[in-house]
């Protein structure tokens, strides 16, 4: 009798739920889209139909016209033929105000601010004096021994600047054999050239002055190169040119190939030039920074005066070539 009567209480107890309706428990809300488990990887290649009918099952852009993409503004397609490139600048960002943050600060401190934006990019003018070389040097052969000086400085900005240049040579206890000074104006010509242009004065050793025009700038590779051409005033056309390259071999050990090379188109008697390649000099400097301003070094240099003006050198009972040790000093300040 226990039993029955339990078990009649338990119908009793599901008879309320039995009543509850399900029929909606098996429709998918109309909101909620159908996931795709077979894209998602939940379940096993044997239980989902083949990619062919895969892909037969993906809405097409038929099917996507419905949509509204209002929203998403309306989409450029950069391949098209004629298309605006991904760089141009859009016409409507010139729509507004040219400066519009004068109506809130005020033209007079936006001015302000404006040219200091100015100076601190590229509207700057800077100075600096550059002793490349100054230097003692020693002929192998036993010859005299000698001095050489090769500085450069400039003032200006990034794109125009006064150039000053000399260097000249001569033996040391000794008189001052070749002098020169060029002051020239020099503008930019690109982001690693200048293009330089102006005069030269020879005071050693006849007092001569050319007009110049020339190039300087770092070439690919980091090479630096400075190249001129000079036109006296008795109408003697040269040339010069040099390169050089730094060659870190720690941060304050810097070994340096430089080659400096003259030419003149037709003979200068009075100076002993002849037509042609007129001399070469090749070297290697080995210089440690002590500071970045203050660097002395150690070389050597093959200095060679060749084809007609080796001649005219031989002639004259002088040997045109020799190698020379030297030690120096390169600044900037």
């Amino acid at each position: 009798m226990i039993r029955v009567a339990l078990l009649a209480g338990s119908m009793l107890a599901a008879s309320p739920l039995a009543a509850q309706d399900h029929s909606a428990h098996g429709e998918k809300p109309a909101s909620q889209p159908e996931m795709d488990h077979c894209a998602m990887g939940h379940l096993p290649p044997e239980q989902c139909p083949p990619k062919d009918r895969q892909e037969a099952d993906k809405p097409t852009a038929g099917d996507m016209e419905g949509m509204n993409h209002a929203s998403h503004g309306k989409m450029t397609d950069k391949s098209a033929l004629g298309a605006a490139l991904e760089e141009d600048i859009p016409a409507r960002a010139f729509d507004g105000p040219r400066h519009a943050a004068d109506a809130i600060w005020g033209t007079v401190a936006m001015e302000s601010s404006r040219q200091q934006i100015v100076r601190e990019n590229g509207g700057m003018t800077t100075g600096m004096i550059l002793v490349e070389r100054l230097e003692a040097r020693i002929p192998t052969d036993g010859g005299e021994d000698g001095y050489l000086w090769d500085a450069q400085g400039w003032y200006g900005g990034d794109i125009n600047c006064f150039v000053l240049k000399t260097e000249g040579e001569g033996k040391l206890g000794g008189a001052l054999e070749d002098a020169e000074i060029q002051a020239l104006y020099s503008r930019a010509i690109g982001p690693f050239f200048d293009l330089q242009a102006g005069v030269r004065f020879d005071p050693e050793p006849d007092g001569r002055t050319h007009l110049v025009v020339g190039v300087q700038g770092l070439a690919p590779y980091m090479f630096h190169v400075d190249g001129a051409l000079f036109l006296s005033g008795r109408g003697d056309l040269t040339a010069r040119i040099k390169a050089e390259y730094d060659q870190k071999i720690t941060q304050r050990l810097i070994l340096q190939p430089r080659i400096e090379a003259e030419f003149a188109a037709q003979n200068i008697p009075e100076r002993e030039i002849g037509a042609g390649i007129t001399r070469v000099e090749p070297g290697l400097r080995l210089r440690y920074e002590i500071m970045p301003e203050f660097a002395p070094y150690i070389g050597i240099e093959y200095e060679a005066e060749v084809t007609e003006t080796a001649d005219i050198a031989r002639a004259n009972g002088e040997d045109p070539d020799g190698l020379k040790a030297v030690i120096g000093l390169r600044a900037w300040f």
